[in-house]
């Protein structure tokens, strides 16, 4: 998840609204909670990268990041 962007609050907060109806409801609504505290620039980094593009890689690749949001969450 090599990036230099820095992305914010906004940023992992409007893709995480843009790939809710492609994620389970339960992680959704976790992550949603859990961006509502303060963190990291690397913890948003590493949120908004797992979302990024969601919708488009296969359900074997989201089970996987949905283990590493769940894994962040916690």
């Amino acid at each position: 998840m090599a990036c230099n962007i820095d992305h914010s609050m906004e940023d992992v907060m409007n893709k995480l609204e843009s790939q809710k109806s492609f994620l389970p409801e339960v992680i959704f609504k976790e992550l949603k909670g859990f961006l509502r505290g303060n963190h990291s620039q690397e913890i948003l980094n590493d949120v908004f990268h797992l979302l990024k593009k969601y919708d488009l890689v296969s359900e074997e690749e989201r089970e996987m990041r949905n283990t590493q949001l769940l894994l962040i969450i916690k």
